[in-house]
Parts: structure tokens; sequence; C-alpha cells
């Protein structure tokens, strides 16, 4: 299934896209809740039965006649992983990690597809960058490697918009602040489960800044893939369903290139992945 959050007539409801129209979930069975993390948090029962509502052909609406939404807006925990492409640790000028790097962002910071990216004016140097999202489906505390993606529920395209200035230059490094400005987590369109992708460790990855290609290169070149991840994380932490982990970013941003280059009002930033879907947002001065 391909499931998103959209808005139609004042009021967000819970979807599954089919082609190029979308199936509304509560309209066709309104025991689903209507938040994304309530019908994750329901379990395998909600997911059969969202399934089941999309099989009997469901109300639908063309794509073009609703808003769609961030699929998530209230996770527990936005989870993040830093320097987890060679590439970017090169570019960046840092040592590839022995471990997995960790950092936050906050719900605050979620916007949807469409939604704007508001520069603020505290800093001069804000950053792009495309990066592949896993969602938590099932919850669960030290978990096995050889499990770990049976907790993942799917995956969805993410913008891990950050604040070099803040990240790097302040007393200390300020990663989290950097990284946790609002709108600086563009998320969307479509949570994608894993039966309908080709292997989530080998999709293309790109973005794209005012229409030029800026960043590509394939989910395979991950340091530390998804289920390494999910399961160093839950050595620490309980993962619970709706919880996001951002896995890291390719070469090409632009704190890495000569000139360096930083978004300005009136940018439009794509960030797109195989067989996961296309995220794009406008940035303006906040």
């Amino acid at each position: 299934m391909r499931l998103l959050t959209f808005e139609h007539q004042g009021q967000r409801r819970i979807g599954a896209r089919s082609g190029d129209t979308i199936v509304d979930l509560n309209q066709a069975d309104p025991t689903l809740p209507t938040d994304m993390r309530s019908l994750l948090g329901a379990g395998p029962a909600a997911l059969n039965a969202a399934r089941a509502a999309l099989e009997k052909g469901a109300p639908a609406f063309d794509a073009g006649q609703v808003d769609v939404a961030a699929p998530i807006a209230n996770p527990e925990k936005v989870i993040c992983i830093g320097l987890n492409y060679a590439d970017h640790a090169a570019e960046s000028n840092m040592p590839i990690p022995s471990e997995p790097i960790v950092f936050s962002k906050f719900a605050s910071a979620i916007i949807g597809p469409g939604d704007p990216i508001n520069l603020p004016p505290v800093s001069q140097k804000v950053d792009y960058e495309a990066e592949l999202v896993a969602v938590i489906g099932t919850p669960g505390r030290n978990i096995s490697e050889a499990d770990a993606l049976n907790h993942v529920v799917g995956y969805t395209v993410g913008h891990d918009v950050s604040a070099r200035d803040y990240q790097l230059e302040k007393p200390g490094g300020q990663w989290l602040l950097g990284k946790a400005f609002d709108t600086f987590a563009p998320l969307g369109p479509d949570i994608v489960t894993p039966d309908e992708i080709s292997d989530p460790h080998n999709l293309g990855i790109r973005s794209f800044l005012n229409g030029q290609t800026v960043q590509e290169s394939r989910t395979d070149q991950l340091i530390f893939k998804v289920d390494r991840l999910v399961a160093y994380l839950s050595r620490v932490l309980t993962l619970r369903p709706g919880d996001l982990i951002f896995t890291g970013t390719p070469s090409g941003v632009g704190m890495g290139r000569d000139p360096q280059v930083w978004l300005k009002p009136g940018d439009t930033v794509v960030c797109e992945i195989d067989e996961l879907g296309r995220l794009e947002n406008p940035v303006t001065a906040g």
C-alpha cells in the first residue's frame, strides 16, 4: 500500500494512493483511525482493514482534488543519522563513522509536500539533504538485526533541512538546533509498505535545486543499513509506531560545493527516491 494523509473540505483523513486516485480509507471504513500514527499503532488488524477497504473499491478522489499533507505529523520520535554515506562524509571533511551518528528533530519541524521551508533570519547557511526515511510500525526494544526490518511498516521521502552555521559553527556544535528549526523536516508524500518496494537498500535517491540535479546516488551506498539502524537504536530507545528514522544523505549538499550553495527565498527543492515518490517544497523568508 501507499498510505498517506490528506485534507478535503477542511477535514484531515487517512488515504491510500491507487494510481492517479486517492482512496478515502476513513469513508470506506469508519472504524479506522483518522491519523496515521494511530492507524499504525492499531497494529496489523488495522492495516489489513485498510487493505480490504482499498481492494473493495472504496470512495476515491482524483489526486488534484485534495491537499496531501505529511503522512505523519505527530511522531513520538524523529531520529536522524548523520554522515551515513561515505561520499557525504568525505565532502564534509569528516571520517567515516564506526557507529551511527545519531541526532534528532522535533515534530514541530515536519511539513508536507508543497509546504514552504521558512528560512530563519538567524541563519545564513541553510542547506538541503534528501533522505530515505524508515517508518516504525511494530514497537520494540533490543531488537535483533535479523528481525529489525519486521518492525518497519514502510518508507517515505524526507528532507533533512540543515542550518550549517548552527550545526557546525556554534560553540560545541549544535546539531540538534541546526536541524530542528520549524519547517526543517519536509516529509512525504506516501508511506510505501515493503511489499511495494523492490529493495529499500537499492533505490535511486536524488535532489534538485531549481530544476538542477544537485544530489544523485543510490541507497546501496548507505554505510549503516536500516536493519542495523533499527537494532542499534533499539538498544537505547523503545521504538514505537510512527517513529521516523531519517537515514542520512548522499553527497552533493550545498556545504560541500565550491562555491558553497545556501537556500534562498524563491528556491524550490525536490527530493526524489525511486519507487517512493517526489517531495517538492518552495523556500521562503521566515
